[in-house]
């Protein structure tokens, strides 16, 4: 029975920028905010409504409308992959010009990580979106997993893209280890060149990749009634529907979802309103001021 349009979940999918560019032929110097088709069907494979919530500041900007509103309006929030992040997010200075990342992206990022934090509404991760988070709450990256961990496998291929895999560990006993009752190791994509060096404080590692070990998932623990957040290094979007060459996203979807649905009937509040460096922003005056416009 097809489910009403009342009944289905609104999911927020964070945007990825293509900044002004006066070479470009299309739309000429003009700043595009998109989203990648894979993961909005991925969300839209279970009944959910997908809304791309835009940055609200830029030179056009008009209106008062806040990523605020779309916290508290929307259900959750997944946080798309995308360019790296700039290192300076994390207090480091970029190693090369290469890995200098999106600092305007990161700065609406955080600005939509806190705002639907603080609504108490789920936020899940992929790919950057893991990084992003995990920068977010205080952890750190490695500018370049080759260059800065020893015996670090090749994550990214540009050739291959999302037909490069690896292996992953599921740490036994977390959340991610139930969603998978009967999996220990498990074959994914592996579409990144940056990743978690330190994991961020009140957070739990509940996937390691084989056999560098570095972060493959993450989720932050349910204390005092927090909020949901959890994030993936790969993509689950790209998983090929039935195969079993790698791992089913299903699970993985549907308990994010589930977590929404449990929001929307009994909203948390935010417990860490208030309590400085909760978010971290290095220019947290113009991301107040500017993208949450308070």
């Amino acid at each position: 029975m097809t489910q009403p349009v009342s009944a289905r979940l609104k999911i927020g999918l964070s945007a990825c920028f293509s900044h002004a560019d006066p070479a470009r032929s299309l739309f000429t110097n003009k700043t595009l905010q998109y989203v990648e088709q894979s993961i909005a069907h991925w969300l839209m494979s279970a009944g959910a409504m997908v809304v791309m919530v835009p940055c609200p500041t830029g030179e056009t900007a008009r209106g008062d409308t806040k990523l605020s509103h779309y916290a508290e309006w929307l259900d959750g929030v997944v946080m798309h992959g995308g360019a790296d992040v700039w290192p300076g997010s994390y207090g480091e200075v970029p190693l090369k010009d290469a890995w200098i990342g999106d600092r305007i992206r990161d700065l609406y990022d955080l600005a939509l990580v806190e705002a639907f934090e603080e609504a108490g509404k789920p936020i899940f991760g992929v790919c950057r979106g893991l990084q992003l988070i995990n920068v977010a709450f205080g952890g750190t990256l490695y500018q370049d997993i080759e260059a800065q961990h020893a015996g670090g496998l090749r994550h990214r291929d540009p050739v291959t893209y999302d037909q490069n895999f690896h292996q992953i560990e599921v740490v036994q006993g977390t959340r991610l280890s139930k969603l998978f009752p009967d999996l220990k190791t498990a074959r994914v994509n592996s579409i990144h060149h940056q990743g978690v060096k330190d994991i961020a404080p009140g957070f739990d590692i509940e996937a390691w990749s084989l056999p560098d070990r570095v972060p493959e998932a993450i989720r932050r623990r349910p204390d005092r009634g927090r909020s949901y957040i959890a994030a993936t290094q790969w993509h689950p979007e790209f998983h090929k529907y039935g195969s079993t060459e790698t791992v089913d996203d299903s699970p993985i979807l549907h308990d994010f979802l589930w977590a929404c649905a449990t929001a929307r009937v009994a909203p948390r509040t935010s417990t860490m309103r208030g309590m400085p460096g909760r978010i971290r922003n290095r220019a947290a005056r113009l991301l107040r001021q500017a993208l949450l416009r308070r």
